[in-house]
């Protein structure tokens, strides 16, 4: 029996190297990203309307080119909590897209945008994003929570402490500011692109963003960095538009129950005072 058990652990214990070895292999190509200070971190964190306005422009100019939106609509643009646009603001904005739709007759046709309207996709399926560029973009509605890394040991115990969740943000704009020339010996596949950050290294889009592409109004640093920053905000803020909202209800609830335990535990000390 003692001789069953020794053979059995020994096998679970291979099993799970064996399992753990790609895993280990694939994380070791990653390099994790910088972290970085976003206003929207923390319990007590917020969006900054001027950043999701300016992370909008570059989405609008830029990458709704490749990606889609397909979540969101152009009514929530002026949600609370969000750009800050308003209701008019938000009814311009869709007027000036073309949204494929069936007139009296049943025949196919397009028509101005409206709020409830989705934001449309750039090709009308997937086969045609692969047809383009070899392989379909993602949509966007979800990036900032669908991407992400593995902070591994201790790190992830701190993140339970100090409620760090931007792992996606952060990721978005290492991603943007990684392209790099590839070091001497990486073989890098026709078409494919270096980046720092991309596990495996081997990135098919190419640099989206250059200093100097997006003309801002407000008097913002017209570079890279100041880009990454804003569009990986505004996709935070597209794949969670209620967080400010959660947030409210959450530190609500936290209050809540804390007088609520107070009152419990002098309840209980009053009724059994007698018995002590």
């Amino acid at each position: 029996m003692t001789m069953q058990r020794t053979i059995l652990a020994t096998l679970l214990v291979g099993l799970a190297v064996a399992t753990a070895a790609p895993a280990c292999a694939q994380l070791a190509e990653q390099v994790p990203p910088p972290r970085l200070t976003w206003s929207f971190a923390g319990p007590f964190g917020k969006y900054d309307e001027a950043q999701l306005q300016r992370g909008f422009k570059i989405y609008r100019e830029v990458c709704s080119n490749c990606h889609s939106l397909n979540l969101l609509s152009f009514r929530n643009l002026a949600d609370e909590g969000g750009p800050g646009f308003s209701e008019a603001q938000a009814a311009q904005i869709a007027s000036e897209y073309k949204i494929k739709d069936l007139d009296d007759k049943g025949q196919p046709a397009e028509r101005p945008g409206r709020p409830a309207d989705h934001f449309p996709a750039p090709f009308p399926n997937e086969l045609a994003a692969k047809a383009t560029y070899g392989v379909a973009p993602p949509d966007m509605s979800t990036l900032a929570k669908a991407r992400t890394y593995l902070r591994g040991f201790p790190w992830f115990v701190f993140d339970m402490v100090t409620q760090y969740q931007e792992q996606g943000p952060d990721y978005i704009a290492a991603i943007l500011k990684g392209y790099r020339n590839p070091p001497k010996g990486f073989e890098l596949p026709s078409g494919g692109n270096y980046n720092e950050y991309f596990p495996g290294h081997n990135i098919a889009m190419p640099p989206p963003l250059t200093d100097g592409q997006v003309k801002y109004d407000d008097g913002s640093p017209e570079t890279l960095e100041q880009y990454s920053k804003d569009i990986a905000t505004f996709l935070e803020w597209a794949a969670e538009p209620h967080m400010m909202a959660r947030k409210r209800i959450g530190f609500q609830v936290m209050i809540y129950l804390i007088v609520l335990s107070g009152l419990l535990y002098f309840t209980k000390k009053k009724v059994w005072s007698a018995v002590h």
